[in-house]
């Protein structure tokens, strides 16, 4: 088995997460984030000759990861689609799904992709480089109230009416073309003192609209309670409150907004039963990758 590295980053809280995905060596586990494929090495490590795992990324530069093993089965397509793309291959249940949410080291790092606030680059933010909106297009022609609610919804941005309507006011003039652009029309709206912190949450408010972020994981929870075994497990990584707290609510309820999901005669219908509680990398994790310092991972079985 081999892997080819590609400067993605370190898998997070690696150990902790696939000890509790895999319940059967035998079994079929999908990773619905494959990016440098660290987790994927891993669950095929601990599988049997007859277990399976099929790997789920929509961006193209992932196939550069690609794992040589005749267990593993990579399909290029956005995790919304996972049910579909399974029952191809006459999948229709599943012993675990691994998701590790949000954009990757490796497309931070690359300027051309539009992520970074720090790098120069094109407004992109695309996690599939084939689909038609760009950061570009959300800045350059969302209205200044249709901005504002992504600001204040998405990144609880800090005077987001009035960084929304300064993008708007300067686009009249000249479009804001880069990641350097932006963040000079920010710059001026935005306290000194929480400078890249505020240019953080506006860049993430900018790319969850940008890839349906939100919605994508609520159709994958929903595919994901239909698709995995009794008995069998999801594993999400997540790295910020609104992608941690869909998941704990569907978990909790069987529903997003918190709110138990009853059948006719008053009974909760959830899929799965939380196992343990909400994990966080530890210091030593910390210090070795710095992107696990915000992850926080949740595990449930199906009921």
């Amino acid at each position: 088995m081999t892997m080819n590295k590609f400067h993605y980053h370190n898998p997070v809280l690696l150990e902790k997460s696939i000890c509790a995905l895999i319940t059967d060596t035998n079994g079929i586990y999908v990773d619905v984030t494959f990016g440098g494929g660290g987790h994927s090495k891993e669950i095929l490590c601990r599988l049997s000759k007859k277990g399976k795992l099929f790997a789920f990324d929509q961006d193209i530069d992932s196939k550069k990861n690609l794992i040589n093993d005749r267990r593993f089965f990579f399909i290029n397509s956005n995790f919304k689609h996972l049910k579909k793309h399974l029952n191809h291959y006459e999948i229709y249940k599943v012993n675990g799904i691994i998701a590790d949410f949000g954009v990757s080291s490796y497309q931070l790092d690359i300027p051309s992709r539009g992520f970074s606030m720090i790098k120069h680059g094109p407004l992109d933010m695309r996690m599939n480089k084939a689909s038609d909106l760009t950061a570009e297009s959300v800045v350059n022609n969302y209205e200044e109230k249709r901005l504002y609610k992504i600001f204040k919804e998405y990144g609880q941005v800090i005077k987001a009416k009035e960084i929304a309507k300064k993008i708007v006011s300067h686009r009249k003039t000249k479009p804001i073309k880069s990641t350097t652009d932006l963040v000079k029309v920010l710059e001026k709206s935005i306290s000194k003192f929480s400078k890249y912190k505020n240019l953080a949450k506006i860049f993430q408010s900018i790319r969850i609209e940008v890839n349906n972020e939100l919605e994508i994981i609520k159709q994958l929870l929903l595919q994901a309670s239909e698709l995995v075994k009794v008995k069998g497990r999801i594993v999400c990584i997540s790295y910020h409150s609104l992608e941690d707290r869909l998941i704990k609510n569907f978990i909790r309820s069987g529903s997003f907004d918190n709110l138990d999901n009853r059948d006719f005669f008053g009974n909760v219908q959830k899929p799965f039963k939380k196992i343990g509680g909400l994990i966080v990398p530890d210091i030593n994790e910390i210090k070795k990758n710095k992107r696990a310092r915000s992850a926080k991972m949740r595990i449930a079985e199906k009921i």
